[in-house]
């Protein structure tokens, strides 16, 4: 059984999805969101790859270089041992400014004997939509596309170019290399240059995993989420994606397959109040330029999500030529869920903006205007909308609904914007804004608790329970012995949770039978029993799901319940954020939503 055998490697300009037998198996360029030149996870026959295989292999050992996203694989052979190391060059230049160009750097190093190799290269533009033709030029090999969208990439090595492409055998003397590149190279590469970029780029993840405050207990996979969750993010914007892929599977075999290569607000304003909390402000500061260039006109209203250069637009598309993961169909670029009403998301932003506050006054660093008409328009936003009806956090594409975990972010929204309008010197809008907040909490407690579940339920007025009801408590809605809560969270477990994972809800949906447990769910339910005095139930949970991580130690989106199989795309940003929340609540005992917490690990 397949379980994501992958390794992620990345920049913050793209990514791609390395096997346990060192092929490229995704990879977009020149960015997250643009046509995948290798798309073999999609497509086993025609996919594309760029693999690297030994002849006469005895056995292989795959990790990541420490506290960085370098990936080592060792062949072991009968004539001999080489490595590869595969990683996107990232570093700061003498200039201050971010060098992470849309290629990735394969070294081959010589460890001992005369091994051989066979190099598998095979890209397939526009979603391998278009066969590829080789041009010889000079120092390297240009590869365009045949038909549709043109597309151009080029290709860099110190080794034999015909018996690259004709996949021979190839003797290994000494150190080799592959640039693959979107853009052609104007300097020239050497072994030398390619060594200069991976020592800087080695430096620089070694430096930014220093600068992270987490816990000693778990610390390795801890820092291996935190790094996740910076592969995630795109450098010329700020945006952070949800994950790094398209259409694989909630369910194998069946349909809910969706393009996660997007900026959410709701999933990307949790990840960078996290930032805020564990030392990189710097990515939560150009996230808030994101958010600030997405509102210049305050009569515009922030989108449920974003392009990764802030595009509105992303209209849902179908790709009948690819058969997707395990014959999963349909496999989708773009994403409908834009066209929705989240009213969530409202009060996770201004969550977000007003950890950062706290962690720019702590630097003593000046206010921005801008921030606060942001939080002034969004919190005028929600006392127009919190009584609506939306689609929820789980964007089902069924009629809007009066969800309960909306209205409890209205609440985390009004919450905070009082707090954040007393913290700049607005006592009387903060007053406003904190009567408002006990205006929707008190709709919450009347509308939202099913007296005959025992349960705060999905929606007003049905009986089906709702994991999303488990953060009351991450919020601070609820104390931890308030009767409701407790009861809420032992029915939640009970319905919910199965072989120690938490569903979203059970009951049938649009999209049919729900099968899969949500993992960052299963998180969602090991703090609250955490919360309750129920650690023992929490930790069996903890540790049944941190067995789950692949050997890379990432995580998905779902996960069958049975098979312990990880679905759905990979790697996901939020269940590694819910992985980082968990490990700091249960080591640490880090309120989440008390603010004076923050840094205090």
């Amino acid at each position: 059984m397949k379980n994501y055998d992958y390794a992620i490697i990345g920049n913050c300009t793209s990514s791609a999805l390395i096997s346990s037998d060192c092929s490229i198996d995704w990879l977009c360029l020149p960015f997250f969101d643009s046509p995948s030149v290798f798309a073999k996870i999609l497509d086993e026959e025609k996919g594309g790859i760029f693999r690297i295989e030994a002849v006469d292999l005895i056995r292989t050992e795959q990790s990541y270089i420490s506290h960085t996203p370098i990936l080592k694989t060792v062949f072991y052979t009968e004539h001999g041992i080489f490595e590869v190391r595969d990683y996107m060059p990232r570093f700061l230049t003498s200039k201050q400014e971010y060098y992470c160009p849309p290629e990735i750097h394969r070294e081959i190093r010589l460890v001992a004997g005369n091994p051989k190799m066979i190099v598998r290269f095979h890209p397939k533009p526009n979603y391998a939509a278009s066969e590829s033709e080789f041009i010889s030029e000079n120092n390297h090999i240009k590869i365009t596309s045949k038909k549709g969208e043109y597309a151009s990439f080029y290709l860099y090595s110190n080794l034999n170019y015909e018996s690259i492409l004709k996949s021979e055998p190839i003797e290994l003397k000494s150190g080799s290399f592959f640039l693959f590149s979107y853009h052609e190279k104007l300097d020239d590469i050497g072994t030398d240059r390619m060594n200069i970029e991976y020592q800087k780029t080695k430096t620089y993840w070694l430096d930014w995993s220093y600068k992270t405050k987490i816990p000693s207990k778990y610390e390795e996979l801890v820092l291996r989420s935190a790094i996740t969750l910076k592969l995630l993010t795109y450098q010329r914007s700020g945006a952070v994606v949800a994950a790094p892929t398209t259409s694989l599977p909630e369910i194998i075999g069946k349909d809910r397959n969706w393009d996660y290569r997007y900026c959410w607000i709701r999933d990307s304003s949790m990840i960078v109040d996290l930032y805020n909390r564990i030392g990189h402000t710097r990515s939560a500061q150009r996230y808030m330029n994101f958010v600030l260039n997405r509102r210049m006109l305050k009569h515009e209203n922030i989108s449920v999500m974003y392009g990764i250069n802030g595009e509105r637009l992303l209209t849902e598309k179908i790709l009948e030529h690819l058969p997707g993961y395990e014959g999963s169909k349909p496999v989708r670029i773009g994403n409908d869920a834009y066209k929705q009403v989240q009213n969530d998301i409202y009060g996770q932003l201004i969550e977000a903006i007003y950890t950062y506050l706290l962690v720019k006054h702590k630097d003593k660093i000046a206010i921005e205007e801008e921030i606060w008409t942001i939080v002034r328009d969004l919190a005028n936003t929600v006392i127009k909308k919190w009584k609506e009806p939306d689609n929820g956090i789980w964007e089902r594409r069924g009629e809007p609904k009066h969800y309960v975990h909306s209205k409890l972010m209205s609440w985390v929204a009004m919450d905070r914007a009082a707090k954040i309008a007393r913290f700049v010197g607005k006592p009387n809008i903060a007053e406003k804004w904190l009567k408002i907040a006990l205006e929707i909490k008190q709709d919450i407690l009347d509308k939202g608790w099913n007296e005959k579940r025992k349960s705060f339920v999905m929606c007003y007025g049905c009986d089906e329970l709702d994991a999303a009801n488990l953060l009351m408590l991450h919020y601070g809605f609820l104390e931890k012995d308030d009767p409701k809560v407790v009861s809420m969270i032992k029915q939640t477990y009970s319905e919910l949770t199965k072989n120690d994972f938490t569903f979203r809800y059970i009951a049938d949906d649009e999209f049919g039978e729900v099968k899969n447990a949500f993992i960052i769910c299963t998180f969602w339910m090991i703090n609250a029993l955490y919360l309750i005095g129920e650690e023992e139930k929490s930790r069996k949970m903890l540790n049944n799901i941190l067995g789950c991580l692949n050997k890379f130690g990432l995580l998905s989106e779902d996960i069958e319940i049975d098979t312990r199989r990880l679905t759905g795309n990979f790697p996901q940003g939020y269940s590694h954020l819910a992985l980082i929340q968990t490990i700091l609540l249960l080591e640490t005992n880090y309120n989440w939503s008390n603010a004076s917490e923050i840094h205090s690990i």
